[in-house]
């Protein structure tokens, strides 16, 4: 499912990602400026109240590194289930939209700038950004129609445990985060379906899902009207 590459070897998509990057960043300067508007601002390893970050998990002094399957790329991530789900969306996203290259992915950071609150959750290892250069805060509309279903499926395949960027208000499309707390039940029960596929015959999910069949797309859709109600 990779784009046409051009001459240069940049694909359609990622010149219109960096293209939109470009107009997003005069936006959010414009908007930086503007009176009352939300003003960029620096984390230096600690995020919201309590060393915790926007979506409620510990701010952490460091994070491990961990291999994405079958790219041979590591993205820092705190351990555990998240871990687990943010590794499955960089492994679905490797297999099915486009491969990821090096510098691809970027996770936990001790530094970072913050230009959107949701932003925070670089800090506890909760969330990551996917070519944040190409899709970064500001920019909407970068993903092909046949990407953005296997988006969809992975967020519906997760049952609202992770939540994506550009659905934001502010939408980032190279964001994503947990979406719950540490220890929800629903989080461990996602962590372990994953697991569950990963260690069970066929390795289902990572390279083996069909995003395109009607009962995933109607599941999909189904969810994406939930959660958009």
């Amino acid at each position: 499912m990779t784009s046409t590459t051009t001459l240069t070897g940049l694909s359609r998509r990622r010149f219109i990602g960096a293209t939109s990057g470009a107009a997003a960043a005069v936006t959010l300067v414009d908007l930086a400026a503007a009176p009352g508007a939300f003003a960029g601002t620096r984390a230096h390893g600690h995020g919201g109240k309590g060393g915790k970050s926007r979506n409620g998990w510990p701010v952490l002094s460091e994070a491990p590194s961990h291999v994405i399957e079958g790219s041979a790329q590591q993205v820092r991530l705190a351990d555990g289930d998240a871990a687990v789900l943010l590794l499955h969306v960089a492994r679905r996203f490797h297999y099915e939209i486009d491969s990821l290259r090096s510098g691809d992915v970027e996770g936990w950071t001790a530094h970072a700038h913050v230009t959107q609150p949701y932003e925070s959750n670089y800090l506890s290892g909760s969330a990551m950004a996917i070519r944040p250069l190409c899709y970064p805060a500001g920019a909407k509309g970068n993903f092909y129609p046949n990407e953005l279903v296997v988006i969809r499926d992975i967020l519906s395949e997760l049952d609202g445990a992770v939540a994506w960027g550009g659905d934001f208000t502010v939408p980032k499309e190279s964001h994503f985060e947990l979406a719950l707390r540490p220890g929800h039940p629903r989080l461990k029960g996602v962590a372990r379906k994953i697991q569950g596929w990963q260690t069970g015959p066929g390795n289902h999910g990572a390279g083996a899902t069909d995003a395109f069949d009607p009962h995933r797309r109607k599941a999909a859709r189904a969810f994406e009207r939930r959660m958009a109600s």
